[in-house]
Order: C-alpha cells, then structure tokens, then sequence
C-alpha cells in the first residue's frame, strides 16, 4: 500500500477533527452553557476593568447562576431569540433572493453572461460569475462549476480547470460582490451587536454596507487572481484531458432570453422608483438635514435589496411560466422560509449565547484585557490582523458556516479590536477575508462533496486529497492577494463602506 504524503496526512486529519464537532446548533448551545458556567466562576473572583465606553465606570463580570441571572436567563430567552439581530435581516433579504432563485432568474444570468462572452475572457469571465453569483446565496455551487466544466471542455480545454475556476469564484470570492448580498447583513447584524458592548453609541452609526467599498474592489481582484491561476497553474499541471466529452453546452432558450428582457426593464423601473425616494433634496428617506449616510436610506438597505429581487423574479416567473398566479408565489416563499429552518434553529442557539456573552459582561473584559494582554507583548497594527486573519483562515478549515463562525468570534474579536483602535467594520472585513479563501480547501465545506462528483465525471480517480491539491493554489493566492490590498487600503486609509472607517474612534 501506498504510503501517504504530509498534504494527504494533513487533509485526513482535518476532516477527522472537523467530522468529530458537534452541529453548530449543538455548539452554540454548549457555549451558551459555557458562559454560564464562566459567568458564575470568575464573578467569584472580582475580575473588574475600567469600560471604554464610560467615564471611569468599572465593569465587572456578572453572575448569571445567581438568583437574578437565573430570572433573567429564563424571562428573556424569547426576546434573546427575536432581537438576535441576523434573524429578521436575513428572512427579509431572502424572501427577495429567494422568489428570484427558484423562478429561475438567478440561474439564467449566470448562464448567460458565462456564455456570451468572448472566448478570450471565458476564464476571467467564469470567475466573476462564480463571484457575482453570491446574491443568490448558494446556487452558485450547483449551477456554475458543472457549467464551468462544460463551457471548457466544448472548447478543447480541461473540463476540470473550467471546474476549478469556476468553484473558486463561488467559494472563495462569496464574500465579495458588486452589490449587497444576504451575507452583508448577516455578518453585519453581528458585529453590530459585538461593538455595542464596548460603545452603544457608535454601533448606530454602522449599516449592512459597511464593507461595500472593498468589496466592489474585491471582485475585480479576485477575477483577475483566479484567471491567472486557473490559466497559468491548474490548466499546465492537469494537461490536455484525455477522457471522452459527451455532453452539450446548452444556450439559453427564447422563453428564457424573453424573460431576461422583461426581468431587466423591470429592474430599472424599480431601480429609478427606489432613486426618487433617495435623490431629491426632500426625499422621504433621505436624513432630516437632507444627509444620505445616515440616512432612512442606509437603515432601509435589507428590504431594498429584497425588493431589487422580488421584482425581477416576479416578472421572470410571470413570463416564463414558472409563476401563473398568487399561490405560486406564495408556495415559492414558502419553500425558500422552508430553507431557513436551519438558519432558524441556529439562531435561537446563538441568541442565547450572544445575549448571555453581553449580560454576563464577559464581552468588555475580556475585550480589555485582550486588548491589554496584545499590546503589552506589542501585538498591534498590521501584524495583529495578519495574525487574526491566520486564525480565522484556520479556524474555517473546520467550522464551515461563515455566520456560526462570526456568530462565536465576534463577541471576543471585535471588542479587542476596538480597544486597539481598529473599527468592527474593518475587523469584518479581515474575517470575510480569511474566510472566504479556505473554503474551498476543506472537505466540511457543505458543497465540497458536491463538487466532487462532479469532477468524478471527468475523473473516476478524483478524491478529496485531489481536489483540495487542485484548489490549493487559488486558496493561497486569494489570501495573499486579498490581504495585500487590505494592507493597502488601511495605508491609504479610505473607508470601507459608506460611513465606514478603519480606524476606532
């Protein structure tokens, strides 16, 4: 038997470790038990500091096992489950992007800006759609990666390199986009409430675009790092494919093209409906002094973005036919909330644990301390995000979920952040960073497994060490790349997001 490398070592010891962790439901719910637990034994001890926040006010960690904690665990579990801030942004936002995925727009733009395009930019072209299709959350692992492989091996290339490239996109580039998607107010409901543990005052000053900026400049970086990547590693290490190609790239149909059409007009009427309400001087949702960052407009982004959806969508399925009436529509939201049940239960796992972390007062001390403990060893600026974005990258290559990961570290990162002089915005955007590129390296990654059957169709052979050595590459240099620039921008020092900026206070 053949003896294994250290990268196939390595990778079956991932997946062993990350098989072991219980369901992130599972594990919120023991770190909500945990919080307790610590709450009760370090209030013993009178472990205090001086808030951030607040004039000299000394904070100390409370005693939730105690009679009053005890009363308050079980008269606000409810409310700790609806004000969960992600919950009713991400229903809301879903609705929207949900009636659009499953009438089938979401899809056929895919399709067609993938097929349309010159030969010469297909690479290119095949990443920024994987990139792009995170608006509809995770339709992009299905529809692109066996399109990726079809559209390459129609053109005598390896099924396997269009695969590749394509998936890169979709996995590594899903937290960046030209427009707001539902991992924008996910992410940021959460750190919203990380940073009103050290300063309530400033958390009304974030919004869900918070990252939008570098994001915009994110997706042209990832598009032009995974053609390179995909066109001068990948496709000269897989060679020329030798396997037979069966299959046929199918083009969109008339129904289809017709239903773009309509779909785009009534876009822009409902782009040029929603600018009437912003533009003027005495627009309704524009700021009493006439401002627009802080603004109803910015406190209004997650049903703008459901409606910039749910319009489209409507008339796509109206002209296609997969919607004939009212009940289709209500059926297909139905199914999309029906897809949230996970996301539901998650919620009320992490709710309790986010509200317990806050009330126990454990957020600002260990924040302060961090804080404290970092700067004594002179772990600060540039090196403490490169090291925070290591540990993240690190962490994903057993918790796949973005949100439960976010849900666990921003309560204890984005306080520590805060005392160092780094805005929750900018700690975010390092985390989406690290995030999203080792996705799709680990074999827990929900669609991982999904990815490799379909390469196995191209491949008999192909298996996780394979798959993860193929994406190796794009993983590092997304990290690298990604980092770079953010290294850039926090020298050049522009902000991130509309009212966004690097630096705390």
């Amino acid at each position: 038997m053949k003896k294994k490398g250290l990268l196939q070592r390595s990778l079956d010891r991932i997946e062993t470790i990350g098989n072991k962790l219980p369901h992130p439901v599972t594990l919120f719910a023991m770190l909500a038990l945990l919080v307790l637990i610590l709450s009760a034994v370090i209030s013993q001890f009178g472990v205090s500091v001086e808030h951030p926040g607040e004039d000299g006010e000394m904070v100390e960690v409370h005693n939730l096992l105690n009679k009053e904690g005890i009363q308050y665990i079980f008269t606000s579990i409810t409310d700790n489950f609806i004000n969960f801030a992600p919950l009713g942004i991400v229903l809301v936002t879903m609705l929207g992007i949900g009636l659009a995925e499953s009438t089938g727009l979401i899809s056929a733009i895919l399709r067609g800006f993938v097929l349309f395009i010159p030969k010469s930019l297909i690479t290119a072209g095949l990443v920024f759609a994987g990139i792009m299709s995170s608006v509809a959350s995770d339709a992009g692992y299905v529809v692109l990666p066996p399109l990726g492989a079809v559209i390459f091996a129609g053109l005598g290339r390896h099924p396997l390199a269009g695969l590749a490239a394509a998936f890169a996109g979709v996995s590594g580039g899903f937290s960046a986009n030209l427009i707001l998607t539902s991992l924008d107010p996910l992410l940021a409901g959460m750190t919203t409430d990380a940073a009103t543990m050290i300063d309530p005052a400033y958390a009304d000053s974030m919004n869900v675009a918070m990252n939008f900026y570098f994001n915009i400049v994110s997706v042209f970086l990832l598009t032009l790092v995974g053609a390179f990547v995909t066109e001068k590693i990948i496709e000269p290490r897989l060679g020329a494919y030798t396997g037979v190609y069966k299959e046929k790239l199918e083009g969109l149909q008339p129904i289809e093209r017709k239903g773009l059409i309509w779909a785009t007009i009534s876009i822009v009427l409902t782009i040029i409906a929603i600018a009437l309400l912003i533009v003027p001087g005495n627009a309704p949702l524009r700021g009493d002094e006439g401002e627009i960052i802080q603004s109803p407009f910015m406190d209004s982004l997650v049903p703008i973005i459901a409606v910039l959806f749910f319009v489209p969508g409507l008339v796509y399925g109206y002209i296609t036919k997969t919607i004939k009436n009212d009940k289709d529509v209500a059926d297909s939201l139905s199914k999309t909330m029906g897809t949230m049940g996970t996301f539901i239960v998650l919620a009320f796992a992490a709710g309790q644990f986010v509200a317990f972390f806050a009330e126990s007062n454990m957020g600002v001390v260990v924040g302060v301390l961090g804080a404290n403990f970092l700067e004594k060893i002179s772990l600060t600026g540039i090196p403490l995000l490169l090291v925070f974005i290591i540990i993240c990258a690190f962490i994903n290559l057993f918790i796949g979920s973005a949100s439960a990961k976010w849900a666990m570290m921003a309560p204890i990162f984005v306080p520590i952040m805060m005392q160092l002089g780094y805005s929750p915005e900018l700690t975010q955007v390092a985390y989406r960073i690290a995030d999203s590129s080792t996705n799709m390296i680990t074999p827990l990654m929900t669609y991982f497994a999904l990815i490799i059957a379909f390469a196995q169709k191209y491949d008999k052979k192909m298996g996780i060490g394979t798959m993860i050595s193929v994406m190796i590459p794009y993983s590092m240099f997304f990290l690298i790349s990604w980092t770079i620039v953010l290294i850039v921008w926090i020298l050049i020092g522009v902000d991130l997001g509309p009212g966004a900026p690097i630096f705390y206070p």
